[in-house]
């Protein structure tokens, strides 16, 4: 219903209830005077009755009197115990009257009426009772007839009023509440406007009343809204666009532990975690390896920070639960492996670092000890002397290899880079391990056109190929062959082949991991051919300091592959 409406209903039952109780009230007040005039003439008679009694009998007293009487009107004279003296309309009653409503009442009170059918005559009466106080009742009483109705009926003269009062007061109720209701419908209109005015610039023609206060305070808390949405709208896209490009995986809870919103990271992690799909509003408690991280927010009283350790398909996890007030939670994942396998390899370089330069250092430190001892021949000095030179060179080797390496992890922004032949850069390789070549038996051919020019560093790329020359000649064998040649050239990159016929690398699970600073395929080979351990970690790096890539495998017929690619120089 309307509020115009429920306003006029209102109002029209109010007043209805209101003019029909004063009319109630009315006729029941007109009745009473109505009929307390009419009693006051019965009265009238009665008194007259029982004054004239003191001078003469009953019987003389109302014949005297009956001419100033009404015609109709009864007399009837009552002794207090209820016996009949006298009644002019009856000449033997043999009925005790000290039941009826008026006696008694006249005898209590003085006086009493009643208007009752009679019993006597079976006619219908007004009676009137009088107490004259000597033991007699006095009771006149007219016929209850259609005029003495008439005389005690109230006038419908002011029932007719009220009827026109309500029909005026209905109609004005129904204008002062479609007034009204124009105003709630104005105002509520008003309010959905101002609701999609986004300038704020709306306003109303209300007056300057309590509908025009109403309006200002619309106006202005909807702009204070409205600023405020904006402010918090602004800091959930920054906070979301942090989630989102966080290096963990968020995911928030509700306190009922259905999923509310999660990053993509989250659900990659979650995917190595779980077989099972994560969509909003799903309960993770019973789903592994989240029940214990559950568990320990049901215990949790309040707010708290928890951690929890998690391994899965040969990765480490590190989960963060924080419990927030209103009992609704956090899980933050980190992917620690990466970490965990660099402070693997820290340790294990440190120790390899150690290891490597412990053996030439002792070897060395030996030698000299040796050299100390008196009585030596000058051909055993000589060959100690020699021991010691090629130990110390390993030392330089390997600390110029690390000296390398370290430049290129933490200065690789400050590598000049220009425009380089590589062919020339082969070349040079070629001659200055043409020795090393012809002991061993290689032979090294490029096949690389003069026209290839690459974005590079020299001394990067010379020990790119030297390193990799090295590795042939230390490893692959005797009487084998080098080929260095050009694959491709594409979208900007050079791609080259770095091949061998020698005996190549077996198991081949070794392959992955060549490139590791330190890593021995074979731990007695290596010590036997010597080197630093460190060449094909430089050849990995230096090949990702120029934008390009490298790959190793076992040749079918022989001997390992290398494919690597390199910046093209534009001109």
């Amino acid at each position: 219903m309307k509020f115009r409406n429920k306003l006029i209903v209102s109002f029209l039952v109010i007043f209805t209830l209101f003019s029909g109780g004063i009319a109630v009230y009315e006729k029941i007040d007109a009745n009473r005077r109505r009929a307390d005039l009419l009693n006051e003439r019965l009265d009238v008679y009665a008194t007259m009755l029982s004054q004239q009694v003191e001078y003469q009998s009953w019987k003389e007293a109302a014949e005297k009197l009956m001419s100033l009487f009404p015609e109709n009107l009864r007399i009837t004279i009552v002794a207090h115990n209820g016996e009949l003296l006298f009644d002019n309309r009856i000449s033997t009653i043999a009925d005790n009257h000290f039941n009826r409503p008026e006696i008694i009442d006249a005898v209590r009170n003085g006086s009493g009426w009643d208007i009752r059918k009679s019993n006597s005559n079976n006619v219908s009466y007004i009676y009137y009772a009088k107490n004259n106080g000597q033991g007699i009742v006095v009771r006149v009483a007219l016929p209850y007839d259609s005029a003495v109705r008439a005389s005690l009926e109230t006038d419908n003269a002011f029932f007719y009023f009220l009827i026109a009062l309500l029909v005026v007061g209905g109609a004005l109720i129904y204008y002062v509440a479609n007034h009204f209701g124009r105003s709630v419908r104005k105002l509520r209109d008003f309010s959905m406007m101002i609701k999609d005015d986004i300038e704020g610039n709306l306003k109303g023609d209300f007056p300057d009343d309590e509908l025009g206060e109403i309006e200002q305070q619309l106006v202005g808390n909807i702009r204070s809204i409205r600023k405020n949405e904006l402010k918090i709208n602004r800091e959930r896209e920054k906070l979301l666009l942090h989630i989102q490009s966080s290096a963990e995986g968020v995911c928030f809870f509700n306190a009922d532990k259905r999923v509310a919103f999660y990053n993509g990271l989250f659900i990659q992690y979650y995917n190595v975690l779980s077989d099972r799909l994560l969509s909003v509003g799903d309960v993770l408690e019973e789903r592994e390896p989240f029940v214990e991280a559950f568990r320990t927010v049901e215990q949790s009283a309040g707010a708290g920070f928890y951690e929890y350790e998690i391994q899965r398909q040969g990765r480490q996890f590190l989960l963060r639960i924080n419990v927030f007030v209103d009992n609704s939670f956090e899980f933050i994942l980190s992917d620690t492996t990466a970490k965990e396998s660099t402070m693997r390899l820290k340790n294990e370089m440190t120790g390899n670092i150690a290891h490597e330069l412990r053996t030439p250092v002792t070897s060395i430190k030996g030698f000299l000890e040796i050299l100390k001892e008196k009585g030596l021949s000058d051909e055993r000095a000589a060959g100690y002397l020699q021991r010691a030179y090629l130990q110390s060179e390993r030392l330089s080797e390997l600390i110029s290899d690390m000296g390398i390496l370290t430049k290129m992890v933490e200065s690789r922004d400050s590598i000049a880079m220009e425009a380089i032949i590589l062919s020339g850069v082969a070349a040079k390789v070629k001659a200055d391990l043409a020795g090393e070549l012809i002991e061993n038996g290689v032979l090294f051919d490029v096949d690389i056109p003069q026209s290839l020019v690459v974005k590079g560093n020299e001394s990067l790329l010379y020990s790119v190929l030297r390193n990799l020359t090295c590795n042939v000649v230390s490893h692959a064998g005797r009487d084998v062959k080098i080929d260095l040649r050009l694959i491709d050239v594409k979208n900007g990159f050079a791609f080259l082949s770095f091949a061998d016929s020698g005996c190549g690398i077996f198991p081949e699970h070794h392959l992955n991991r060549i490139f590791d600073r330190f890593y021995r395929v074979g731990e007695g080979r290596t010590r036997t051919t010597g080197g630093s351990g460190l060449g094909l970690s430089i050849v990995k790096n230096a090949v990702l300091i120029h934008g390009g890539d490298i790959v190793v495998k076992n040749r079918k017929e022989g001997g390992l592959e290398f494919i690597f690619s390199l910046s093209i120089w534009e001109r």
